[in-house]
C-alpha cells in the first residue's frame, strides 16, 4: 500500500494537482492507527491509505485539506481522551504530520516575441510549467519552444477565455499590440492568479486601464495588475527585461520584499 500511496502521490503532482501525505510520526498509548501509518488526501477530498479511520481520520483529513488550500505543511498533535477536541476514548496521543505536495508553478506567457522567449528560457531554468499563447504559428512552434509544457495557438482571447487559471498561474502579457494585450487582460481578470503583468509604457497603460473600466471593470482589480511590468533594474533589452519580470514575479510569489539582502539581513560592522 505505501508504494500504491507515493504511486500516486506522483502522478497526481505531475498532472498539476495539490496533494497532501498524512503520517502518523508518533503514537503513544491505545489509538486507532499505529505509527508510521500513511494517507494520501486528494483535491477532490478523496483519500488512499488510512490513519485509523474514525473522528481522528476525519479531522486530519480536514486538516490536510486546509493545509493544501494554505500551501503549508505542518504538525498536529492529538490527546485521545473524551474530554479532548476529538472526544475519543482510546486514551492515547498521536502526532501527525501533514506534508503538502505542490503542483508546479505555472508561467503563462500571452506573446511569444523577443521577450517571450526570453521568459520561457527563465521560466524552463526555474523548472516551471511554461505556457506559451500566440496566434502566430511562426511565434508559436515546438522549435522556438521545444520545451514548453503546452503551445496554444489561435485567437488569444478566445483561448484564455476556456483556460483554467489559479493560484499556481504566473501571467505575462508582452503581445504584439495594445489591442490584443487589453483583450487578454480583460480574460485573465476574470479569474484568481498569482500574478498578472502587462508590459506598456506609462501612457498606454493608462489608456488601456480607461478602456476596460469603461466595460464595467471593477478598478480594485486593475490595481492589483503590475504594469508597468517588473523590477527597476533593466537597461531595456529583451533578456534584461525578462529577468526584471521574473524578478518582480519571485518577490510576489515567494511573499519577500525584493530589497538588497544586505539591507534585509543587516552587518553592523565594528
Amino acid at each position: 500500500m505505501e508504494i500504491q500511496i507515493m504511486r500516486e502521490i506522483a502522478n497526481r503532482v505531475e498532472k498539476g494537482e495539490n496533494v497532501a501525505l498524512v503520517t502518523l510520526i508518533q503514537v503513544d498509548g491505545s489509538s486507532p492507527g499505529k505509527k508510521g501509518n500513511l494517507m494520501a488526501v486528494f483535491e477532490n477530498k478523496k483519500i488512499l491509505g488510512t490513519v485509523g479511520g474514525g473522528n481522528l481520520e476525519y479531522t486530519l483529513i480536514q486538516e490536510a485539506i486546509n493545509s493544501m488550500q494554505s500551501q503549508e505543511s505542518k504538525e498536529l498533535e492529538f490527546d485521545l481522551i473524551e474530554d479532548a477536541a476529538l472526544h475519543m476514548k482510546c486514551g492515547g496521543k498521536i502526532k501527525a504530520f501533514i506534508k503538502v505536495f505542490k503542483k508546479r508553478d505555472k508561467l503563462i506567457i500571452i506573446g511569444g516575441g523577443h521577450v517571450g522567449t526570453e521568459l520561457y528560457n527563465l521560466g524552463v531554468f526555474l523548472e516551471m510549467d511554461t505556457v506559451i499563447f500566440d496566434d502566430r504559428i511562426e511565434f508559436c512552434n515546438d522549435s522556438r519552444f521545444p520545451q514548453a509544457s503546452e503551445l496554444i495557438l489561435g485567437e488569444i482571447d478566445k483561448n484564455l477565455e476556456n483556460y483554467k487559471l489559479d493560484k499556481n498561474s504566473y501571467i505575462v502579457i508582452v503581445s504584439r499590440g495594445h489591442l490584443q494585450d487589453k483583450a487578454s487582460l480583460i480574460q485573465v481578470l476574470k479569474q484568481d492568479t498569482g500574478y498578472i503583468g502587462m508590459i506598456g509604457s506609462r501612457k498606454k497603460i493608462i489608456e488601456t486601464y480607461k478602456e476596460i473600466l469603461e466595460t464595467g471593470e471593477n478598478i480594485k482589480k486593475l490595481k492589483n495588475v503590475y504594469s508597468p511590468i517588473g523590477l527597476d533594474i533593466s537597461s531595456g533589452s529583451p533578456k534584461e527585461i525578462a529577468i526584471s519580470i521574473i524578478a518582480e514575479i519571485l518577490t510576489v510569489k515567494n511573499k519577500l520584499t525584493g530589497k538588497h539582502m544586505r539591507d534585509v539581513k543587516k552587518i553592523e560592522l565594528l
